[in-house]
């Protein structure tokens, strides 16, 4: 099944985002529009049955990490008490987390310094989580966690190959951090730094409040071309292709970049407020969760033209999504506190 619309073609795509916003390569942010960042979509309630399987949590999710070191499936609590909670599942031994909404032992409560905004992959068998003034490092194998001083609340980080990460603020800030703990270089003049994409040795910034997508010039220390990233941009998935994937929520479309120099490849509707996305390596597929409309939509980039492969009702606010990529098996979790949701990747070639 193809997506709904059409796609338009890159060139198109670019003369007007350069029309709409420009294209910028200073170092300073404060005369750029700004706008309140975009949200995910306040889903209705459930209208079908999500499909494959659904296992209770105890709490909302508001991240999904599926970790390449050790195949676990680490869920970030989104509830707001004062208890920062990561949960590690075993995706094999799933069936074991408890139906009244309580783990049983087979899922493991790590307990965090701070609220984290996020999820990334560090080294493996290690979760990085970025908060107030900090990035946390948690070894999923012991438990044991560090913490990397941040002058700001992290809202993003991603580690390069060579051990160095790179962390974004809410200030607008990028800073590369050693692996050494020090900081290296500091890349001002956005209003926010909500994701880093890394896509070979070129780094990208998604800024919410601008709703655009910046290289970063890391030799000058400063900020490369920027283009306006739809009309409400909330989140990011890059692939081992260089594709930058961005979800356009308040557009209600998804774009795909190229960095390197920057560039938008292709553009495409979704609809019902696109948010979540993760990318499935072993059939160059991007999944995207829509909470408009209670449902997770797959869209293959094999060809270069987006074909729809499949799509699935979800637990109620999908606001997060994973893929393990061992076995391609998709997860998805609720912010409602819903549950945890697992579509296999066999369910998913049976069809829609």
């Amino acid at each position: 099944m193809r997506p709904r619309g059409s796609v338009c073609s890159a060139f198109a795509g670019v003369a007007l985002l350069v029309l709409l916003a420009g294209c910028s390569s200073g170092t300073g942010g404060d005369d750029q529009p700004t706008r309140e960042p975009a949200t995910a979509a306040v889903a209705p309630a459930a209208s079908a049955r999500p499909a494959g399987e659904v296992f209770a949590l105890a709490t909302p999710v508001g991240g999904l990490l599926a970790e390449v070191g050790t195949g676990q499936l680490v869920a970030l609590d989104a509830s707001s008490d004062t208890t920062a909670v990561l949960f590690v599942v075993d995706p094999a031994t799933l069936t074991r987390v408890g139906r009244g909404g309580i783990p049983d032992p087979g899922v493991r409560t790590l307990q965090l310094p701070a609220h984290g905004a996020g999820l990334a992959q560090g080294k493996p068998g290690e979760v990085l989580v970025p908060a107030a003034n900090r990035v946390i490092r948690v070894d999923l194998m012991t438990g044991v966690m560090s913490e990397i001083p941040v002058d700001g609340d992290a809202e993003s980080v991603q580690q390069r190959q060579d051990g160095s990460l790179m962390v974004g603020t809410a200030d607008g800030r990028v800073r590369t951090v050693s692996p050494d703990g020090k900081v290296a270089a500091t890349v001002s003049g956005l209003a926010s730094a909500d994701a880093v994409a890394l896509t070979g040795e070129h780094v990208s910034v998604l800024d919410r409040r601008q709703t655009s997508l910046t290289q970063l010039d890391l030799g000058a220390d400063r900020l490369g071309p920027a283009l306006r990233a739809g009309d409400g941009a909330t989140n990011l998935v890059t692939d081992p292709f260089g594709r930058i994937v961005v979800a356009d929520t308040a557009g209600n479309e998804l774009l795909v970049y190229s960095a390197g120099p920057l560039v938008l490849r292709q553009r495409f509707p979704v609809g019902s407020s696109p948010y979540a996305l993760a990318y499935d390596q072993r059939s160059d597929t991007v999944w995207v969760t829509c909470t408009q409309s209670n449902e997770v939509v797959g869209f293959d980039l094999s060809t270069g033209i987006p074909e729809e492969v499949g799509r699935y009702s979800t637990v109620r606010q999908p606001n997060s999504v994973a893929i393990e990529q061992r076995t391609g098996d998709l997860f998805v979790g609720s912010a409602t506190g819903d549950g945890l949701q697992r579509i296999g990747a066999n369910d998913r070639k049976r069809g829609h």
